[in-house]
């Protein structure tokens, strides 16, 4: 019968070594709600672009194909920021999973671990900077309309 020893204080190393990722899944969860509000609003305004009767002053035909094309391209950025950053989080689940099979099978994965964890946070790294550039292409193109109160 396939027997394993585990001392008690490792498994409960394994839980306070565990909580730093942990946390960090917390940010990414909630930098993807953020990010993927972002999407949910690019797809609205293309649908309204695309599906609805459009107001007066976007009847002009290549200034809603523009829009549309600045559209796509902050999609594809929402998109791309949205699988890192989720790459990033399976690769935390991956190093928590690591960190108790450490434990329980008492094996070294100290190096495995180690990659991982960087890897998690280049994903990370990367989804940020993609939905920086959205944000960025979001604000070039914005349009604010002033009201003049004394006309």
């Amino acid at each position: 019968m396939f027997s394993i020893a585990v001392n008690l204080g490792d498994v409960a190393h394994a839980i306070q070594l565990a909580l730093g990722p942990v946390f960090l899944l917390t940010g990414i969860a909630g930098m993807l709600n953020v990010m993927a509000g972002r999407l949910a609003r690019i797809i609205d305004r293309g649908r309204q672009l695309t599906e609805h009767a459009l107001p007066p002053h976007l009847k002009r035909q290549e200034s809603v194909h523009v829009e549309l094309l600045g559209l796509e391209r902050r999609r594809h950025l929402a998109s791309a920021a949205i699988t890192a950053c989720t790459l990033s989080a399976l690769l935390v689940c991956t190093v928590i999973a690591a960190l108790f099979l450490e434990v329980l099978l008492q094996v070294q994965l100290k190096w495995f671990i180690g990659l991982v964890f960087t890897a998690s946070t280049l994903a990370l790294v990367a989804g940020l900077a993609y939905f920086l550039r959205e944000v960025h292409l979001a604000t070039q193109t914005i349009r604010i309309t002033m009201m003049n109160p004394d006309a």
